[in-house]
């Protein structure tokens, strides 16, 4: 049996890439995102700032969306240089006070809102004062905006009447995610209004496609006296949009009345977008529709903000399938069309316009020869930030289609609530997949959407019919009093159902904890069931920051702990196992992590929760713990097995 999940553990070596002989020795994997992520760390390595040495800095959209395609690099890689980039050019701007150097709130200009995302990560992470004071300053600036008559935000203070689809990504998928982290769900109808009207008010129903902007006065020269819209498809503009669009879903409930709505404008525009494709490049011009008119170029940034919405909106059910092709067709003509690996052996992004605007000092028309006049620069972050997100939806987009495995976490025998120190509203929290803070699940979570699985809570007690749809359930530390006031405690039926669905083929991942903090008696039952129990005890205690007294070294060699040198697990309890199972890990003799077949299915059990967010995002540990490598194994493992449980 065993030597089944070796070879097993074989694929997920060979698929992982722990040894990639072709890769530059420059980075740290084969993989586009990486390169290009990697790349742009090492030319920038203080800050966004287009001078490395902060001669000149701005609080401005373009750092905040550096700092979004970092973010996602973090969460797609788990390394912790993204994370520390973040917050280093974040303190940069953020004093102790809260207050945001460089930034004016008086001036309404919804670009500054962009950078609130990466706030909002650091201050999730790390709960400091300073950066919900920050948070605050930038909503409060967004739901004070000045606003058309229509409802819509103005796009600056300066720009009177006006809604560019720029500040559509600058402004709504934080909007979003503020509403969603804070609980506000009366927001969500004004988001989804500001991208239903930009939508109607600048849209082209000829070629489907979108104009630059909107003046609802009229009064601009650039406006159509009768529409109020702006002459030309500029194709950043809509790149911005669309970017909007599948950001923005993230977070909008999944009731929202809303929400199809935006989906079939996502469908619209994908559709409108490729039929003005460059048939021969597959990339996109300046101005979209005007091929082989005199000085138009192919443009860079539009390119990737296409492919980028694109993939993920076929990642997430939002696009039909045949559109990844495309997205995969127009990301290989980024890389021959605008990519160059240079001699220092990094690579740079050419042929992203530089700025385009309307209005203004001096007066920008919106006519055909001003896009055209505006000049490239390689590396522009608005090209750049896009690239990196491009890639890593298409690399997300191939691990999805190797992989389809659901996997459930139970959330009705781990149940806890908490009141959020910032609303005093009462939240879930404690190993779920939505907590990102220090107890929770999120980057697990993130780990094994990478690798394609499909996640989900199961809220419910276990029964045939909900476990069908599962074909991975986690069962972590289920609740004492102590931790809630009635726990669900796990029943013979509970038992009875999941010990049917195992043997049926489903794999079981029980994680506990230690004697205190763990609810034995029941779960032990379902442990029983399985052969095995839960010893109470409490060891690998660890005294305030001496982490090595928590340590874990001279691993063996199996699937979970393949090029780890060392994890960190405390207060852990052990396993009794009479009956025939491979142990994983031990501890002082006795086991703290086993696996074992049973029936058509797979279990696996640990004495600790051990892969929530405090103990696998390495922000805290010391770099030679590699939790994050081993929990990464450990999801391809356990992906892997459910094909083989299957074939």
């Amino acid at each position: 049996m065993f030597q089944k999940a070796i070879n097993v553990f074989i694929a997920v070596l060979l698929f992982s890439g722990l040894s990639n002989c072709q890769s530059e020795q420059k980075f740290t994997h084969d993989l586009w995102s990486v390169k290009f992520a990697e790349s742009f760390l090492a030319r920038h390595p203080g800050a966004v700032t287009y001078d490395q040495y902060m001669t000149k800095d701005d609080w401005n959209y373009e750092q905040g969306l550096m700092l979004e395609s970092l973010r996602k690099m973090y969460y797609y890689t788990g390394e912790k240089k993204y994370y520390r980039f973040i917050k280093d050019n974040l303190d940069q701007y953020i004093n102790e006070d809260g207050s945001i150097r460089t930034y004016k709130l008086s001036d309404y200009n919804i670009d500054n809102i962009k950078p609130a995302g990466a706030v909002l990560f650091v201050y999730q992470i790390t709960g400091e004062e300073k950066y919900k004071i920050a948070l605050d300053t930038l909503y409060k600036q967004l739901i004070n905006m000045p606003r058309t008559e229509s409802g819509g935000f103005w796009h600056k203070k300066i720009y009177p009447y006006q809604m560019w689809l720029d500040g559509l990504y600058m402004g709504q998928p934080f909007y979003a995610e503020y509403s969603k982290v804070f609980n506000l769900p009366e927001n969500f109808d004004d988001i989804t209004h500001q991208v239903k009207l930009v939508y109607e008010k600048t849209l082209d129903k000829e070629t489907g496609l979108l104009y630059h902007a909107w003046d609802e006065s009229r009064q601009q020269k650039w406006a159509d006296p009768e529409t109020g819209k702006s002459p030309h498809f500029w194709g950043r503009a809509i790149g911005w949009y669309m970017m909007a669009l599948v950001d923005v879903l993230d977070f909008l409930p999944q009731t929202h009345p809303d929400r199809q709505a935006i989906i079939d404008i996502l469908n619209q525009q994908t559709e409108a977008l490729l039929k003005v494709r460059d048939d021969s490049a597959n990339v996109w011009y300046q101005v979209l529709n005007m091929h082989g008119r005199e000085g138009n170029y192919l443009e860079a940034s539009a390119s990737c903000m296409f492919v980028y919405a694109i993939a993920k909106g076929v990642n997430n059910g939002y696009l039909p399938e045949k559109y990844l092709a495309e997205a995969q067709k127009s990301f290989e003509g980024i890389l021959k069309q605008f990519v160059k690996l240079e001699d220092d052996g990094y690579y740079n992004l050419y042929g992203t316009c530089r700025g385009a605007g309307l209005g203004g000092k001096p007066y920008r028309d919106g006519s055909y020869e001003y896009y055209i006049s505006e000049p490239t620069r390689i590396n522009d972050f608005k090209g750049y930030g896009p690239l990196i997100m491009a890639a890593m939806e298409l690399e997300k987009a191939d691990a999805l289609r190797r992989n389809q495995t659901k996997v459930a976490l139970d959330n009705y025998f781990n149940n806890e609530y908490r009141k959020n120190k910032a609303t005093g509203q009462l939240e879930p929290f404690h190993y779920i997949w939505e907590d990102t803070t220090d107890s929770g699940y999120y980057e697990l979570g993130k780990l094994f959407t990478k690798y394609g699985a499909k996640i989900s809570e199961l809220k419910e007690a276990p029964t045939a019919g909900n476990l069908a749809d599962s074909d991975v359930y986690i069962i972590v530390d289920p609740d004492t009093e102590k931790e809630t006031e009635k726990p669900n405690y796990i029943g013979s039926k509970d038992v009875k159902n999941i010990n049917e669905w195992v043997r049926n083929g489903g794999i079981l991942l029980i994680l506990a904890n230690d004697k205190g903090n763990c609810e034995f008696e029941h779960l032990n039952k379902l442990a029983n069931n399985f052969g095995f129990t839960f010893n109470e005890v409490s060891l690998n205690r660890v005294d305030g920051k001496k982490y090595d007294m928590g340590a874990f070294v001279n691993l063996p060699f199996n699937p979970v702990f393949a090029g780890v040198d060392k994890i960190y697990m405390k207060e852990i309890s052990t396993i009794n196992n009479p009956e025939p199972v491979e142990t994983l890990l031990k501890k002082e003799g006795q086991a703290v992590m086993i696996f074992k077949k049973v029936g058509k299915g797979y279990l696996f059990a640990v004495g600790d929760p051990w892969i929530y967010n405090e103990y696998i995002d390495n922000r805290r540990l010391p770099e030679d713990f590699q939790n994050y490598r081993a929990a990464e194994n450990w999801v391809k493992w356990i992906l892997q097995l459910d094909y083989v449980s299957e074939n």
